[in-house]
């Protein structure tokens, strides 16, 4: 195959940050993806829809001219220990907020303003699942005892089960899955339950961090794992399964933040994201499987139609950038100064 069509993808998980960095990554999602997903760990927090519609505003306003029609933002709440159910209800009634993100304080960047105990959110959850609103969770447990590799399937069996128990109705996305715990626990619940999968988790084991040296753009949180887990993310991401779509959770960081005594967590994808989905998807032997995973099921997910326009990959061998402008400092994007086997056009 030299070229595929498909409907114009989202993307279900996104960070682009604020003010001159947000100008800077930006457009490489728009000219990829119609929509996505919008993290709100900011400093401060998008705690309140007015703060969402804030955001919102400067989002709409750094796209380039040229992508001013091609690209919706989907804005969301943080969860706090003291989000209220009226904010809930403000959020829903917006239209422009589609979920609530949940980060256990302390789990990832800026996550300090998190939940510290789920119990302290029922109030708001129970008010979400009335109004059809989603919990975005960022699915690992803080317990310094808890190895850093279990992280995630502990939070399964201590927060995620009971929560399914307690809220049935509730809709939520297991976002950024990384274990094959996470795979079957998605799988065998209940259509209200769907999870995101990244491009580099589908492509890249826990070896890629320790090449040779500590490699620091190979590190995000939820870390890499192990190849039986990659296998079973990929295995899930190919298998037509509905509950499992693309959220890229590309997070830019200056090169001197991951390259330093105490680096940051997470990887730079959006130059490359649905290029990066092709190479992995075609490993697979399952490029006919991409157009749904990425453009049909997270839209039906979030009960959003589906896009009308199309893109088209060509496959070309094409050479990354060792580095992309970053409000003045550097940023290193995923496989920087080697050669992807997919472009689009």
């Amino acid at each position: 195959m030299t070229s595929i069509t498909i409907t114009r993808p989202d993307d279900w998980h996104l960070h682009l940050r604020d003010g001159e960095q947000l100008r800077a990554v930006l457009p490489h999602t728009a000219k990829q993806f119609a929509r996505a997903i919008i993290m709100p760990n900011l400093k401060p927090p998008v705690v309140t829809t007015d703060m969402a519609l804030a955001y919102r505003a400067r989002i709409l306003a750094a796209l380039p001219a040229a992508l001013q029609s091609r690209f919706e933002p989907l804005m969301t709440l943080y969860l706090t220990d003291n989000t209220p159910p009226a904010e809930i209800i403000r959020a829903k009634e917006s239209g422009v907020v589609h979920g609530v993100k949940l980060y256990p304080a302390g789990a990832t960047t800026n996550s300090d303003a998190g939940v510290t105990d789920i119990a302290k959110c029922y109030a708001a959850l129970e008010t979400m699942e009335k109004s059809n609103l989603p919990l975005l969770v960022h699915g690992e447990v803080t317990d310094p005892d808890v190895d850093v590799f279990d992280k995630e399937k502990v939070f399964i069996d201590r927060i995620l089960t009971p929560l399914t128990q307690r809220f049935p109705n509730l809709r939520i996305v297991f976002e950024h899955v990384t274990t094959r715990d996470a795979v079957a626990f998605v799988t065998e619940a209940s259509r209200q339950v769907a999870a995101t999968i990244t491009a580099h988790h589908l492509l890249l084991n826990r070896n890629a961090i320790f090449q040779s040296g500590i490699r620091p753009h190979y590190f995000c949180l939820p870390v890499l794992k192990r190849e039986i887990h990659r296998q079973a993310l990929l295995e899930a991401a190919t298998s037509s399964n509905p509950q499992f779509f693309l959220g890229t959770d590309s997070a830019p960081h200056a090169q001197t933040s991951k390259e330093n005594a105490c680096g940051c967590a997470g990887i730079f994808t959006a130059h490359a994201a649905i290029e990066l989905y092709a190479t992995a998807f075609e490993q697979a032997g399952a490029l006919d499987k991409l157009e749904a995973f990425a453009s049909f099921y997270g839209a039906d997910f979030y009960q959003l139609p589906r896009n009308i326009g199309h893109i088209t990959l060509n496959k070309e061998k094409w050479a990354v950038p060792e580095q992309y402008e970053f409000a003045g400092e550097k940023l290193i994007p995923l496989y920087a100064e080697t050669s992807l086997g997919w472009k689009m056009v």
